[in-house]
């Protein structure tokens, strides 16, 4: 059972990430699936994809929960039955759940050149000012991008934009820690963000205590 890590954030807070080395016949060992699982799995074209959905199942399964306790809204949000926050996240070989009694999102992405075309259609203008120059481009906006997607999965509102409404704070490349401001609905917000790097991943996980 390959738990990469599993994270204490706070007394209420917790981080469990998978790394999949198993196929996806041997994930399936042990999960009591229902029949929206079931049904999802059989949708699922691609095999990665169903290996990182039945993943998140083992890594509810380690927090105690039944696969049958996740639901999700109509915007997509998942929720579970007693109430604690949940967000998902899953990219390549890597699955991730974050569990909290306070809203809380979480996102793992791989650092790729590629980042770089889309920069523009997420990064504010304050963004782009401290970028400007920066020696670590690809790493630096594939935590902005992290970053803001678990915003996002935080607040669960289609509206949400990344480039309008949620600000990164400056931080340096090889800090674990830097903080995010959400201007919505005329109200501003601020969280913290705790930044992990594995192999050529980055994980960000976003919460307000």
């Amino acid at each position: 059972m390959p738990l990469y890590k599993s994270i204490a954030v706070n007394e209420v807070t917790h981080v469990l990430i998978w790394k999949i080395s198993e196929s996806e016949t041997e994930l399936k060992a042990g999960l009591d699936l229902g029949v929206y699982s079931k049904n999802r799995l059989s949708l699922m074209k691609s095999e990665q994809h169903r290996c990182t959905y039945l993943a998140v199942r083992h890594l509810l399964a380690i927090a105690q929960y039944m696969d049958a306790d996740l639901t999700y809204t109509n915007e997509g949000k998942p929720i579970l039955s007693d109430g604690v926050h949940i967000s998902i996240t899953h990219s390549y070989n890597y699955a991730a759940i974050i569990l909290s009694e306070l809203a809380v999102g979480i996102d793992i992405e791989k650092q790729r050149q590629k980042i770089t075309l889309i920069a523009p259609k997420f990064i504010s203008e304050k963004e782009a000012e401290y970028l400007s120059g920066n020696q670590n481009l690809v790493q630096t906006l594939t935590n902005i991008w992290c970053i803001k997607e678990a915003v996002y999965k935080l607040y669960g509102i289609p509206g949400l934009s990344f480039k309008n409404h949620i600000d990164v704070a400056p931080f340096e490349i090889d800090s674990p820690f830097t903080k995010v401001a959400v201007n919505y609905s005329e109200k501003i917000d601020y969280y913290n963000v705790d930044i992990l790097y594995f192999d050529d991943f980055v994980c960000v996980y976003v919460t307000n205590s």
